[in-house]
């Protein structure tokens, strides 16, 4: 069975012994209830990762690190998510399997349909909570890497930005499918999807994406729902580009 993974916000250097911090030591120690000798691994998103042997002093919990293992489990591209704000937890859901499979960045949008509205204290620490759902989802699969989740923003302050690459929006009305869209853009380096929320873009955001230069695809017959589409999206754009 792999080592338990845990992502270490410190600088990590092989042969060194580090004091895990106390939230991770809380939970190598209570939770997962881990003994003193027991294999584990650590990464702080440099990439790459230290195998260790865990050491417990009282509630304290130590890592004495082994060689550096460059190992990575990244895409060969570069995918960012723009994710029109769902309803209720699903957000969640959505960051967790991003990290899964592969995506670079999560960039949540408030759009115009979205039922789902943050604002002060109560948006940074919902960011705070989807950004720790992507750090155990990358200790979970075996990433090195931490993926990007942003604090959302309107469609329009994001357009307003630079953005990697192609820029394609899933629209099920569109004139081109994906498939044919990523086949006259081979060695592409980077690509940005965006989806909408429940009720979809409105008709004042697709033209803004339009004027931005943002392509609209069609992908399949069928109406995905909004946490659905990005992923299916996320895992079609990687095969289809051999990332």
């Amino acid at each position: 069975m792999p080592a338990p993974r845990f992502y270490c916000d410190v600088p990590l250097t092989a042969g060194a012994r580090v004091a895990l911090p106390d939230a991770l030591a809380h939970h190598a120690l209570r939770v997962l209830r881990l003994r003193a000798g027991e294999t584990i691994a650590l990464f702080n998103g440099q990439g790459g990762e230290y195998p260790a042997v865990l050491e417990i002093d009282g509630k304290a919990g130590y890592a004495q690190l082994g060689d550096f293992d460059p190992r990575e489990a990244e895409l060969a591209g570069r995918i960012t998510l723009v994710q029109g704000l769902p309803s209720g937890d699903k957000m969640d859901w959505v960051v967790e399997k991003a990290v899964e499979l592969g995506a670079a960045r999560v960039s949540p949008i408030a759009a115009q349909r979205s039922v789902l509205q943050l604002s002060g204290p109560r948006l940074e620490k919902r960011v705070a909570h989807w950004q720790r759902i992507a750090q155990s989802a990358a200790e979970q699969c075996g990433r090195n890497r931490l993926m990007a989740v942003d604090a959302p923003q309107t469609l329009a302050e994001w357009l307003a930005e630079p953005a990697e690459g192609l820029r394609l929006l899933c629209h099920p009305e569109a004139a081109e499918d994906l498939a044919g869209v990523l086949r006259a853009a081979p060695g592409l380096p980077a690509l940005t999807l965006l989806v909408g929320p429940e009720g979809g873009w409105s008709d004042k955001e697709l033209d803004l994406a339009r004027q931005a230069g943002v392509q609209a695809v069609r992908f399949g017959p069928r109406v995905l729902r909004t946490e659905t589409a990005g992923l299916a999206l996320l895992s079609a754009v990687s095969a289809l580009m051999g990332w």
